[in-house]
Protein backbone atom coordinates (compact mmCIF):
# COMPACT_ATOMS: atom_id res chain seq x y z
CA UNK A 1 0.00 0.00 0.00
CA UNK A 2 0.95 3.00 -0.56
CA UNK A 3 1.21 5.42 2.70
CA UNK A 4 2.15 9.05 3.01
CA UNK A 5 3.14 10.08 7.12
CA UNK A 6 2.84 13.67 8.07
CA UNK A 7 4.47 14.17 10.83
CA UNK A 8 4.55 17.35 12.72
CA UNK A 9 6.34 18.00 16.07
CA UNK A 10 9.24 20.64 16.57
CA UNK A 11 11.64 18.30 18.47
CA UNK A 12 13.00 15.16 17.14
CA UNK A 13 13.82 14.07 20.06
CA UNK A 14 10.35 13.54 21.50
CA UNK A 15 7.80 11.03 22.17
CA UNK A 16 6.26 12.04 18.77
CA UNK A 17 9.12 11.63 17.41
CA UNK A 18 9.49 7.84 18.32
CA UNK A 19 5.71 7.64 17.53
CA UNK A 20 7.01 8.03 14.28
CA UNK A 21 10.17 5.85 14.11
CA UNK A 22 7.49 3.37 15.27
CA UNK A 23 5.24 3.73 12.98
CA UNK A 24 7.83 3.85 9.89
CA UNK A 25 9.64 0.53 11.16
CA UNK A 26 6.00 -1.26 11.56
CA UNK A 27 4.54 -0.06 7.98
CA UNK A 28 7.99 -0.64 6.07
CA UNK A 29 7.77 -4.23 7.51
CA UNK A 30 4.10 -5.37 6.21
CA UNK A 31 5.90 -4.03 2.52
CA UNK A 32 3.97 -0.35 2.37
CA UNK A 33 5.53 1.74 0.07
CA UNK A 34 6.45 4.52 2.04
CA UNK A 35 7.18 8.49 1.69
CA UNK A 36 7.36 10.64 5.10
CA UNK A 37 7.04 13.91 5.26
CA UNK A 38 8.37 15.79 8.35
CA UNK A 39 7.20 19.64 8.25
CA UNK A 40 9.60 21.02 11.09
CA UNK A 41 12.53 19.05 10.02
CA UNK A 42 11.48 20.23 6.03
CA UNK A 43 11.21 23.59 6.82
CA UNK A 44 7.51 23.83 5.49
CA UNK A 45 6.53 27.38 5.70
CA UNK A 46 2.46 27.05 7.17
CA UNK A 47 1.06 30.47 6.31
CA UNK A 48 -1.18 31.45 3.81
CA UNK A 49 -0.27 34.66 2.53
CA UNK A 50 -2.86 37.36 1.86
CA UNK A 51 -1.57 37.13 -1.93
CA UNK A 52 -2.04 33.14 -2.00
CA UNK A 53 -5.88 33.63 -0.35
CA UNK A 54 -6.26 36.16 -2.90
CA UNK A 55 -5.78 33.36 -5.60
CA UNK A 56 -7.14 30.40 -3.36
CA UNK A 57 -10.66 30.24 -4.72
CA UNK A 58 -10.15 31.79 -8.64
CA UNK A 59 -6.65 30.12 -8.91
CA UNK A 60 -5.71 27.46 -7.38
CA UNK A 61 -3.25 25.90 -9.82
CA UNK A 62 -1.10 28.71 -8.99
CA UNK A 63 -0.86 27.48 -5.61
CA UNK A 64 -0.40 24.26 -6.38
CA UNK A 65 2.49 24.62 -8.61
CA UNK A 66 4.43 26.37 -5.34
CA UNK A 67 3.87 22.88 -3.45
CA UNK A 68 3.83 20.58 -6.36
CA UNK A 69 5.71 17.53 -4.37
CA UNK A 70 3.43 17.69 -0.94
CA UNK A 71 0.09 17.91 -3.63
CA UNK A 72 1.62 15.12 -5.55
CA UNK A 73 2.03 13.05 -2.28
CA UNK A 74 -1.20 13.73 -1.24
CA UNK A 75 -2.36 12.39 -4.86
CA UNK A 76 -0.19 9.75 -4.69
CA UNK A 77 -0.95 8.28 -1.65
CA UNK A 78 -3.75 4.99 -0.58
CA UNK A 79 -3.40 5.37 2.92
CA UNK A 80 -2.54 8.64 4.91
CA UNK A 81 -0.59 8.74 8.29
CA UNK A 82 -0.57 11.99 10.51
CA UNK A 83 1.02 11.94 13.56
CA UNK A 84 1.21 14.85 15.88
CA UNK A 85 0.40 16.49 19.06
CA UNK A 86 -2.88 17.74 20.22
CA UNK A 87 -2.26 21.59 21.02
CA UNK A 88 -5.39 23.67 22.35
CA UNK A 89 -7.50 21.18 21.24
CA UNK A 90 -6.06 20.66 17.71
CA UNK A 91 -3.45 19.83 15.35
CA UNK A 92 -0.19 22.25 15.90
CA UNK A 93 0.23 25.48 13.57
CA UNK A 94 2.35 23.90 11.40
CA UNK A 95 0.21 20.93 10.45
CA UNK A 96 -2.86 23.00 10.31
CA UNK A 97 -0.98 25.35 7.97
CA UNK A 98 -0.26 21.96 6.18
CA UNK A 99 -3.57 21.13 4.99
CA UNK A 100 -4.30 25.01 4.86
CA UNK A 101 -1.93 25.42 2.04
CA UNK A 102 -1.55 21.77 0.50
CA UNK A 103 -5.85 20.69 0.71
CA UNK A 104 -6.74 23.12 -2.05
CA UNK A 105 -9.82 23.58 -3.80
CA UNK A 106 -9.65 21.50 -6.79
CA UNK A 107 -7.14 18.84 -4.99
CA UNK A 108 -8.51 17.99 -1.38
CA UNK A 109 -12.06 19.29 -2.33
CA UNK A 110 -14.48 21.18 -5.14
CA UNK A 111 -16.14 24.45 -3.44
CA UNK A 112 -19.69 23.96 -2.68
CA UNK A 113 -22.03 24.29 -5.54
CA UNK A 114 -24.45 27.25 -3.71
CA UNK A 115 -25.52 28.18 -0.45
CA UNK A 116 -26.04 25.26 2.12
CA UNK A 117 -24.74 22.93 0.02
CA UNK A 118 -21.09 21.55 1.52
CA UNK A 119 -17.96 20.65 -0.34
CA UNK A 120 -17.21 17.24 -2.13
CA UNK A 121 -14.50 15.41 -1.61
CA UNK A 122 -11.32 15.08 -4.40
CA UNK A 123 -9.07 12.62 -2.25
CA UNK A 124 -10.60 9.67 -3.32
CA UNK A 125 -7.28 8.17 -3.89
CA UNK A 126 -6.94 8.10 0.56
CA UNK A 127 -8.87 4.08 1.14
CA UNK A 128 -7.20 4.65 4.63
CA UNK A 129 -6.77 7.41 7.56
CA UNK A 130 -4.88 6.84 10.40
CA UNK A 131 -4.30 9.59 13.36
CA UNK A 132 -2.23 8.65 15.86
CA UNK A 133 -1.69 11.43 18.68
CA UNK A 134 -1.16 12.59 22.10
CA UNK A 135 -2.82 15.30 24.59
CA UNK A 136 -2.53 16.21 28.02
CA UNK A 137 -6.06 16.81 28.98
CA UNK A 138 -7.62 13.15 30.21
CA UNK A 139 -10.13 11.00 28.48
CA UNK A 140 -13.17 12.56 29.97
CA UNK A 141 -12.58 15.85 29.62
CA UNK A 142 -12.27 16.11 25.67
CA UNK A 143 -15.54 13.97 25.64
CA UNK A 144 -16.98 16.26 27.92
CA UNK A 145 -16.46 18.82 25.31
CA UNK A 146 -17.05 17.25 22.45
CA UNK A 147 -13.31 16.24 21.50
CA UNK A 148 -12.77 19.17 18.73
CA UNK A 149 -9.86 17.66 17.15
CA UNK A 150 -10.88 13.67 16.80
CA UNK A 151 -14.01 15.17 15.64
CA UNK A 152 -11.86 17.62 12.75
CA UNK A 153 -9.96 14.91 11.65
CA UNK A 154 -12.38 11.94 11.64
CA UNK A 155 -15.93 13.58 10.58
CA UNK A 156 -14.99 17.00 8.71
CA UNK A 157 -11.82 15.35 6.83
CA UNK A 158 -13.00 11.92 6.84
CA UNK A 159 -15.70 13.30 3.75
CA UNK A 160 -12.79 13.87 1.70
CA UNK A 161 -11.66 10.44 1.20
CA UNK A 162 -13.11 7.30 -0.27
CA UNK A 163 -16.37 6.61 0.41
CA UNK A 164 -15.56 3.09 1.96
CA UNK A 165 -12.42 5.00 3.20
CA UNK A 166 -11.58 3.35 6.93
CA UNK A 167 -10.21 5.18 10.22
CA UNK A 168 -8.40 5.08 12.95
CA UNK A 169 -7.72 6.70 15.88
CA UNK A 170 -5.53 6.74 18.11
CA UNK A 171 -4.82 8.92 21.11
CA UNK A 172 -2.77 8.83 24.34
CA UNK A 173 -4.88 11.39 27.12
CA UNK A 174 -2.63 12.96 30.02
CA UNK A 175 0.36 12.43 28.32
CA UNK A 176 1.95 14.99 31.46
CA UNK A 177 1.64 12.51 34.18
CA UNK A 178 2.56 9.42 31.75
CA UNK A 179 4.92 6.82 32.89
CA UNK A 180 7.42 5.41 30.47
CA UNK A 181 5.22 1.99 30.89
CA UNK A 182 2.72 4.07 29.57
CA UNK A 183 4.80 5.26 26.51
CA UNK A 184 6.06 2.09 25.63
CA UNK A 185 2.97 0.44 25.83
CA UNK A 186 1.26 3.16 23.77
CA UNK A 187 4.20 2.18 21.47
CA UNK A 188 3.02 -1.33 21.52
CA UNK A 189 -0.58 -0.21 20.89
CA UNK A 190 0.31 2.01 17.69
CA UNK A 191 2.64 -0.84 16.49
CA UNK A 192 0.15 -3.41 16.79
CA UNK A 193 -2.84 -1.45 14.89
CA UNK A 194 -0.12 -0.62 12.12
CA UNK A 195 0.96 -3.75 11.53
CA UNK A 196 -2.57 -4.54 10.57
CA UNK A 197 -3.33 -1.71 7.37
Amino acid sequence: MRTLIVFAHPSAESYGAALLETARRTLDAQGHDLRVIDLYRQGFDPVLSEEDWNRYATQPEQLVAQLQDHVDAMLWAESLLLIYPTWMYGPPAMLKGWLERVWLPGVAFGIPSGKGKRATGNLRNIRQFTVVTTSGSPWWWLRLIRDPNRSLMMRGFRVLFHRNCRTSWLQLHSMNHRTETDRQKFLGRVERKLARI
